[in-house]
């Protein structure tokens, strides 16, 4: 065959292969039926191992002169036919699987099927190259592949740890969210600084737009009762930190004790229990968000209200599966004392709010 025409042998057996391995993918959308036999994720891990080393061969193709047709032929059935039953075992692995632990499965497998693609793309399209030259080296790609193969070994293999992840990363975004509002400046009251931050349009005559100013700007000219709630805010989400933390060490907790076998029979409750603290965290993102001027207080005592009506959830959730304590019920106690104390204050600024539209309207 010619250049040509093998390139073009190439191409089509490559689309073959994604092709079938893209319907074996859609098969993970769907968690295993419970029916089907638990495969281990060692065995997902193993497996992926080895794909690794079958990425370690197609990069050795380059190490050297252009690679022959067959050799290349022969590397790429090895390699997909190996991420065909890794695709196949992490199926089998999600037989029991909650939503929070199949999504970790599939979000750890198609990153696998995206770098090894990314990588025989590459190598077919090297090869039709007469230099032999690659658009991206073909070291970093198979380097790319044996880093998703590795992270396997960190995907979490049973509900209760998903879980418990998942509710770890809810407190690491709140975190991120209460180091934002704690950023948050009121407006200087010193007349010097106005006056240099108008310098600048002085001396030209040209004046910045609004797509000129400087992000780090934002945020650095509340008025004394925007910063009051600003800081209110922050006191209630650190509460309600404190309140997530607790209910992940009351779930720690109990899989300590005898409750265990319990516990990973009440994957359904724990997974909502998940989905409560995601419905705190978008909430809390929605507060953060509402704190930069103009101020959005209708919207903020909304989220607030959603926030105690969910934290209501979660504290009758942990109770039916053996969890509550009174240390977690004290601190749902105190969370709730700081939120009235800034729907009271969200109240009163709603009511300065009005007096000054009325005084601006000459009332």
């Amino acid at each position: 065959m010619g250049s040509s025409s093998e390139q073009e042998h190439l191409n089509r057996i490559l689309v073959d292969y994604l092709n079938s391995i893209h319907e074996t993918l859609q098969v993970l959308d769907q968690t295993a039926a419970s029916s089907l036999e638990k495969v281990s994720w060692n065995q997902v891990v193993q497996v992926g191992e080895q794909l690794s080393r079958e990425a370690t061969m197609v990069g050795m193709l380059w190490t050297g002169e252009k690679p022959q047709v067959k050799s290349l032929e022969e590397i790429m059935a090895s390699f997909f036919n190996t991420l065909q039953g890794f695709l196949l075992l992490a199926h089998g692995s999600t037989v029991g699987a909650g939503p929070t632990l199949a999504s970790c499965i599939h979000t750890s497998a198609k990153q696998v099927v995206d770098r090894s693609f990314t990588l025989m793309k590459e190598s077919v399209s090297s090869f039709g190259s007469l230099s032999g030259k690659h658009t991206l080296p073909i070291p970093e790609l198979v380097g790319s592949v044996w880093e998703s193969c590795s992270a396997l070994k960190k995907t979490p293999s049973t509900n209760v740890t998903a879980i418990g992840r998942a509710m770890t990363q809810v407190t690491v975004s709140i975190k991120d969210v209460l180091r934002e509002m704690k950023e948050l400046k009121e407006a200087s009251s010193d007349p010097r600084e106005e006056i240099n931050d108008e310098a600048p349009g002085e001396g030209d005559g040209m004046q910045e737009s609004d797509a000129d100013v400087d992000a780090d700007d934002l945020g650095n000219d509340l008025s004394p009762e925007d910063m009051k709630i600003a800081q209110a805010t922050s006191v209630v989400v650190s509460e309600i930190l404190v309140v997530i933390n607790k209910l992940i060490r009351s779930i720690v907790g109990l899989l300590k004790q005898e409750t265990q076998g319990a516990l990973v029979n009440s994957v359904d409750s724990l997974e909502r229990l998940v989905k409560f603290c995601q419905h705190v965290e978008t909430q809390i993102e929605e507060l953060g968000a509402c704190l930069y001027p103009p101020q959005e207080i209708p919207v903020m005592k909304t989220a607030l209200g959603k926030i105690s009506a969910t934290i209501d959830e979660i504290q009758v959730g942990l109770e039916q599966i053996g969890g509550s304590s009174e240390d977690f019920v004290q601190a749902c106690t105190n969370l709730k004392s700081l939120m009235r104390q800034l729907d009271l204050e969200l109240g009163c600024s709603n009511a300065i709010d009005l007096v000054s539209h009325i005084e601006s309207l000459g009332v």
